[in-house]
């Protein structure tokens, strides 16, 4: 069967301020890595490369340094 759409990856959208020290993916498998990308708001592309990590026992991603999102900031998690 072919999809008509599918994510790349995991969108995380914020309705306030954070600092994200960590986060979860689910059913992504531990040893996987992942690159993480900020997306702009006004175009929706995704500019560069914030950072690349592997992912831990359980889906969760510990970042090497946190992220400071902003209220209507996204990010994009895409494993590869």
């Amino acid at each position: 069967m072919l999809r008509l759409y599918e994510d790349p990856g995991f969108t995380f959208r914020f309705a306030e301020d954070r600092i994200i020290p960590r986060f979860h993916l689910e059913d992504v498998e531990p040893g996987r890595r992942v690159s993480i990308h900020m997306i702009e708001r006004i175009t929706g592309k995704r500019p560069d490369l914030l950072a690349t990590v592997v992912v831990g026992s359980g889906g969760w991603v510990d970042l090497p340094e946190p992220i400071v999102v902003r209220a209507g900031d996204v990010l994009l998690a895409i494993p590869k």
